[in-house]
């Protein structure tokens, strides 16, 4: 039964309209050059043999770091563990000749504490400090080992001190850099300003600093060219699959048409589909991606209701509904909230068939606990801590961002050495606060979808790479 609209005072977010229609995404064309299956696995087996056939230390780093950071590592993981298990076991005569080299040490740390082997970083820096324990004078004049400290520094774990005075005095060098108009060289520049807004381990999604690396790679001195010409084929492939999954996504999301008759939602099925891709990238994972697009799109589109739109008595009837999971208690409610409900309810179910089918797990009762809310408009967290603490805008940030680095200690704590949790659990987490990270670690990059945000769907998902 609807509410009638004089009684009911409604709000506006005023949130702004998709930048992606519908028409545009079905309009996404699948192209850009890619292996056939015998050339793919050619390449492949040419770069395992360069991984296998690399002597010197720099080399066999300086190459698996290129492998990661183009994006094709996971085609050779267990080819890389193996390197890296055999380094890993030769680590006192490693550090022993290689004492005075901070950018390799900081390199070799952040590798293997990226692939989960137990390194100390007291052990493996000891000999890059002077003797007040401090980095500064080797960074003082090395740019290439400041960035690499930098990078290696946000695998920190709790309690480990060097590491945290190496983000905080890394940072500061790579701040000065760009602000010194001494410096010409532009590559480098762009390299460090990108470092600083995403770096590699702690706040990147791996797709997307792919993309970003493989144009950098292309005007290396010492390039690998089979290890372009395969980035570019693995990113296009991925890419084409990737616009397959969100116009099947698409065209279910027009079909509720939840975005018509709600106006004031969020519409953002491109943003949805971004989340998920972030979530679980791999190839294997296009039913996961397209579930979790789904899901966000209807729980952003209930977050609306709820913080935007309803009134008091139409959320405790929604409330209730959701609780009751009884598809004759939606009738009970307004038009509009009949609309996401069922979509909800049509959803969960369709989604526990498919578990039930591929699994034979039954996660109905877990999927409708997790619908469950009972929640209002609340404050943002900037303001909370405001608040709460009594403290300025800008003291309430960097409060905020130092609880953030904490929680990131914890999850490094979790992703090195035995853990109770599954490698791609893991993954998965640490790809969710990557791309939270992305959207909202210089504003609303969701609700308000302009500028990078748009720039980064246009790089992952609609523009193929060029060799």
């Amino acid at each position: 039964m609807e509410t009638p609209c004089l009684a009911v005072e409604r709000r506006s977010a005023n949130y702004k309209p998709t930048l992606w229609t519908h028409n545009f995404i079905q309009s996404i064309t699948e192209d850009g050059k890619v292996g056939d299956i015998k050339e793919t696995r050619k390449l492949k087996e040419e770069v395992r043999e360069m991984i296998y056939g690399e002597k010197l230390l720099k080399d066999k780093l300086d190459l698996i770091d290129s492998l990661q950071q183009l994006g094709v590592a996971w085609h050779f993981k267990k080819d890389i563990k193996c390197v890296l298990t055999e380094i890993h076991e030769s680590m006192d005569q490693i550090l022993m000749s290689t004492r005075d080299d901070l950018h390799l040490i900081s390199l070799l740390f952040r590798l293997l504490r990226m692939h989960g082997f137990s390194v100390s970083e007291a052990d493996i820096f000891k000999n890059c400090m002077d003797n007040k324990d401090d980095f500064k004078a080797k960074l003082s004049s090395d740019i290439k080992a400041t960035l690499s400290l930098y990078e290696a520094s946000f695998l920190a774990k709790e309690g480990e001190e060097k590491l945290e005075m190496a983000r905080d005095v890394t940072t500061k060098y790579l701040t000065d850099f760009l602000q010194s108009s001494k410096n010409t060289d532009s590559r480098l520049k762009e390299h460090v300003a990108h470092a600083l807004e995403l770096p590699l381990y702690g706040r990147g999604i791996e797709r997307l600093h792919a993309r970003w690396f493989i144009d950098q790679y292309k005007l290396y001195e010492h390039m690998r060219p089979a290890f372009l010409e395969l980035a570019v084929w693995d990113f296009n492939l991925i890419q084409n699959a990737y616009k397959k999954e969100l116009k099947e996504t698409s065209r279910w999301w027009t079909d509720l048409e939840i975005n018509k008759k709600l106006p004031f939602i969020r519409d953002r099925i491109v943003e949805n589909y971004l989340w998920s891709m972030a979530f679980v990238p791999e190839l294997k994972h296009a039913h996961a991606r397209k579930a979790i697009t789904k899901a966000i799109s209807l729980i952003a589109s209930i977050d609306d209701i709820y913080d935007v739109y309803g009134s008091l008595d139409e959320l405790e009837a929604f409330t209730h509904a959701v609780e009751q999971w009884d598809i004759t208690s939606i009738e009970m409610l307004p038009e509009y909230m009949q609309l996401c409900l069922r979509a909800l309810i049509n959803m969960v179910h369709d989604e526990s068939d498919h578990v039930l089918k591929e699994r034979g797990l039954k996660i109905t009762p877990c999927l409708k606990k997790a619908a469950e809310m009972e929640r209002g408009d609340v404050d943002k967290a900037i303001q909370c801590y405001m608040r709460d603490k009594r403290v300025t805008e800008s003291a309430a940030r960097q409060g905020i961002n130092e609880m953030i680095w904490k929680c990131w200690k914890l999850l490094n704590s979790e992703n090195v050495g035995d853990s109770a949790f599954h490698e791609h659990c893991r993954n998965v987490i640490l790809n969710i606060v990557r791309m939270t990270q992305c959207y909202y670690g210089s504003g609303d990059g969701y609700g308000d979808p302009g500028h990078k945000t748009k720039e980064r769907v246009i790089s992952l998902l609609l523009e193929p790479i060029e060799i």
